[in-house]
């Protein structure tokens, strides 16, 4: 092993004398590394800029004797050596110096031995230094360990214990240094530590093993222990609570009981991100081994991009203002190549401190999900295709028959017309609905903070024309203003729709009531009702009780409130007639 340099500051005010013991130090020992300094300013000059092990100094200098630099050698290091070199020897000038915080005191003399006293000096005077400095650094590193670490004497009677040792047993160092190591144990485990793990460290000494500790407030603790035997019959305990250790492994088994009962592949990583735990239903669906499985990557069973996706959504979580979980889509590639999709339920283990532990994870098979919705995107372009076409083609026979109609207006006054132009509404309001139920009643547009009252004006003036002595209120308990997220197009369709569905059946005369509670709203009229046995059927497409309904209104607004996320129930109003309440509303409120 190479030997490291021992770095040193000659500081003397002739040159020559300084150049001569560098020489001779350098000659003295290879290791030796000597700098010269003319004067203490120069030698504060280099302090600065080099970690020195020692600094030999004159005491004659011009401007600041050898004490006074010591002085300020002092200040700024207090244990580095200095070894006062000078040619004024006196009893005086060494109790000076000694009250300085000198090292060591040498007097110039001639010839070359000199010279190696002085360099047996430097080389005893660093070797202190550094093995006190090595010292110091134990005893931190002692005192800042997170295990517990005590010291007996030969009584078995605490001498030294460091702060996590006091503080595992709930103590203040002051109460426990003197104190017999009996007062950490019970009886019966006193006797445990006296017949057996004493015995044990006096024939090996060494023991480890767990014992259970005595807490200040009388409660136990199980506890790794580990007792050393020193050359000079002390005894070195270090100690580790193992509470949380424990507790922590309780949960863990607990965990994988529970984990091994659930049908879905469940998966945990670590902190650097590779699998620690994967249930039986994980490594089915998988078809790798477990051994296989554990310490491996995402990558084993991820693509590259649902790799970045799951680490892109935990990093989500893990952000202050993060959610707890988050759930999201990947495809599995199992061990023969197939492409499993699955719904990824992700979450982060508790912490233990500030450490982040891991991440855990549960899969849902979604293949048959994906092929319903594939099976049901078909379906519906189908439909699609097929609502365009009915509607292409009764477009032009509608237009005829609207023109035949208009000309034998002009011919004839009979009672059977008005009847015909009746019907060939309806079949164009009945395509009209079946064209927009098959293009766009499950989607809607962006939802916007929008006026209720506003929506409700908008769509009654809509219906208005169907009769002039109808009446819109509002209950009493509706705010002047009220503000609700939704798509404000869509909305007024839907509440255009309920207003036509109370003046169809309640007549011209009828009374509808708009009012807000505290999970959305609703829309009741004085008219005839529906009849409780038939208010499932409302929603259903083609329902109607009117010989002229096309039964499609009611199906629409149930599409555009699903569409939504809302719910639509029917009930009755106070006066005996229909009431539809939407709830699941968000509403803007002031702040």
């Amino acid at each position: 092993m190479e030997e490291s340099t021992v770095n040193i500051l000659h500081v003397d005010d002739d040159r020559a004398f300084a150049d001569l013991v560098t020489e001779f130090l350098e000659r003295e020992a290879d290791d030796f590394a000597v700098q010269t300094a003319t004067s203490p300013n120069d030698a504060f000059d280099q302090f600065a800029l080099t970690e020195f092990d020692c600094i030999i100094t004159d005491y004659d200098m011009p401007n600041k004797d050898g004490i006074d630099f010591l002085e300020r050698i002092r200040e700024i290091a207090p244990n580095l050596p200095v070894i006062l070199f000078t040619g004024k020897g006196s009893e005086e000038i060494a109790s000076e110096a000694i009250s300085a915080g000198v090292t060591d005191y040498i007097q110039k003399q001639g010839g070359r031995d000199q010279y190696t006293v002085l360099a047996n000096r430097v080389r005893n005077v660093v070797d202190q230094y550094h093995a006190e400095a090595a010292q110091e650094r134990q005893q931190k590193a002692i005192e800042t360990a997170q295990v517990g670490i005590s010291l007996l004497d030969e009584t078995g009677r605490f001498a030294y214990a460091n702060e996590a040792y006091t503080d595992i047993y709930g103590y203040e160092r002051d109460q426990l240094i003197g104190e017999h190591w009996q007062k950490l144990y019970l009886d019966e485990d006193v006797e445990l530590v006296r017949n057996e793990i004493l015995p044990s460290v006096d024939d090996g000494g060494y023991w480890s093993g767990e014992t259970t500790g005595l807490r200040a407030d009388g409660t136990t603790f199980p506890e790794d222990h580990r007792l050393t035997k020193t050359a000079s019959g002390e005894l070195i305990c270090t100690v580790r609570d193992l509470s949380a250790e424990q507790a922590r492994q309780t949960e863990l088994i607990r965990f994988r009981t529970l984990m091994e009962t659930i049908e879905d592949p469940v998966y945990v990583l670590n902190e650097a991100g590779q699998f620690e735990y994967v249930n039986d239903a994980f490594v089915r669906m998988v078809g790798y081994d477990r051994e296989t499985i554990l310490g491996s990557p995402p990558t084993l069973v991820k693509s590259a991009d649902a790799v970045d996706r799951a680490e892109a959504a935990l990093g989500r979580i893990l952000s202050s203002d993060g959610p707890s979980s988050i759930q999201f889509e990947i495809e599995i590639q199992s061990k023969d190549g197939e492409a499993i999709p699955c719904e990824d339920h992700m979450g982060v283990l508790p912490y233990r401190g500030e450490e982040f532990e891991g991440s855990v994870g549960i899969l849902r098979d979604i293949t048959e999900r994906k092929e319903n919705e594939k099976k049901l995107e078909q379906q519906n372009q189908r439909l699609t295709e097929f609502a365009g076409v009915v509607s292409h083609d009764l477009q032009s026979p509608l237009n005829v028959a609207q023109g035949r109609l208009d000309l034998v207006h002009e011919d004839c006054d009979s009672e059977h017309l008005p009847p015909i132009e009746t019907a060939l509404d309806r079949i164009e309001r009945l395509t009209e609905d079946m064209l927009w139920l098959t293009r766009e009643g499950r989607d809607i547009g962006s939802k916007d903070a929008i006026e209720l009252q506003e929506t409700l004006r908008t769509a009654w003036q809509m219906v208005a024309d169907q009769t002039e002595d109808a009446t819109l209120q509002y209950a009493d308990e509706t705010p002047a203003a009220v503000a609700i997220v939704a798509d404000d197009d869509r909305l007024c369709q839907l509440l255009e729709n309920l207003f036509s569905n109370a003046l169809m059946h309640g007549g011209p005369e009828v009374t509808v009531t708009v009012g807000v509670d505290a999970d959305g709203f609703y829309i009741e009229d004085d008219g005839p009702g529906i009849p409780e046995d038939r208010r499932s059927d409302v929603f259903t497409a083609g329902y109607s009780t009117k010989d002229d309904g096309i039964g499609f209104g009611l199906k629409i607004v149930e599409q555009i409130v699903s569409a939504h996320g809302w719910d639509i129930r029917v009930a009755e109003s106070p006066t005996g007639g229909a009431r539809f309440e939407i709830t699941g509303v968000e509403f803007i409120r002031e702040s």
